[in-house]
């Protein structure tokens, strides 16, 4: 099964480790857009034998979100025929299936072209480990209604995937063929313990541009300590164990689904 990856990167390198240990065994093909990464990120991808680096097309270059808005709805479609499956995804989000491969392959085999995930909001109170295996070691998440996203399909199937900003919801066009249950989870790892969730959002607030703020899109980067612990409450209030073999996320996942609506 041929599955390629769409990400972009910009100072990512505390948490590319993790990004490649969690998908190694199962994308044939990186293709990775960096905006100018200053921390090492490039190194770890240049070492990376199926990584290809190129820089992140700025359309916009009034607004960051719009830019990568116009990336994401256009990047993938150059893997037509050459791929079975496409993921568009930033580094720190993991799709997740306890057995991810064999589901994709029943997926193919049923006709499925696209897959939706629920999304959770992983927590862990202290940065991981940097050779730790996420999926593993940070398994307790909140579900989150903002990080459920069509970002893996078909890319013979689909003709246009029309995201909204932020990737959060989809209009995809096409032979449009979705589960008839939501296996499949995206665990978003940026509460990563408070110190560096606090210095990620600062460093990406930087690279916000006018219209962004002026529309709110990023908001939460501009968080202080005091509004992203009331979040982080309410992220363990809610949370769940991922890794739990009784965890029916189709289920119990009770958060709005906008492909079901």
């Amino acid at each position: 099964m041929r599955i390629h990856h769409y990400s972009t990167c910009w100072n990512e390198a505390r948490v590319l480790g993790f990004f490649f240990r969690h998908y190694e065994a199962l994308i044939t093909r990186f293709v990775v857009y960096d905006d100018g990464s200053t921390d090492g990120s490039l190194d770890i991808l240049r070492a990376e034998p199926r990584v290809e680096i190129r820089r992140l097309p700025r359309s916009r270059p009034d607004s960051y979100i719009l830019s990568g808005l116009d990336h994401a709805n256009n990047c993938w479609k150059e893997s037509r025929g050459h791929a079975d499956w496409v993921i568009i995804g930033n580094i720190d989000e993991h799709l997740y299936h306890p057995s991810l491969a064999e589901y994709l392959q029943r997926c193919t085999d049923a006709g499925i072209t696209a897959i939706p995930a629920l999304g959770y909001q992983m927590l862990s109170d202290t940065f991981p480990p940097l050779d730790a295996k996420l999926r593993e070691t940070v398994t307790r998440g909140a579900p989150w209604h903002q990080m459920n996203k069509l970002v893996l399909f078909n890319p013979d199937a689909v003709r246009e995937i029309n995201y909204d900003t932020g990737l959060h919801t989809a209009k995809p066009e096409g032979d449009i063929r979705y589960p008839e249950r939501d296996e499949l989870l995206l665990l978003h790892y940026k509460y990563l313990g408070r110190d560096y969730t606090n210095a990620r959002h600062a460093e990406l607030r930087s690279g916000l541009r006018e219209m962004d703020v002026a529309n709110g899109w990023g908001h939460k980067y501009s968080w202080g300590a005091a509004q992203l612990e009331i979040d982080w409450r309410e992220m363990e209030r809610r949370a769940v164990d991922i890794s739990d073999p009784d965890l029916a996320s189709w289920d119990s996942h009770r958060e709005p689904r906008w492909w079901r609506m």
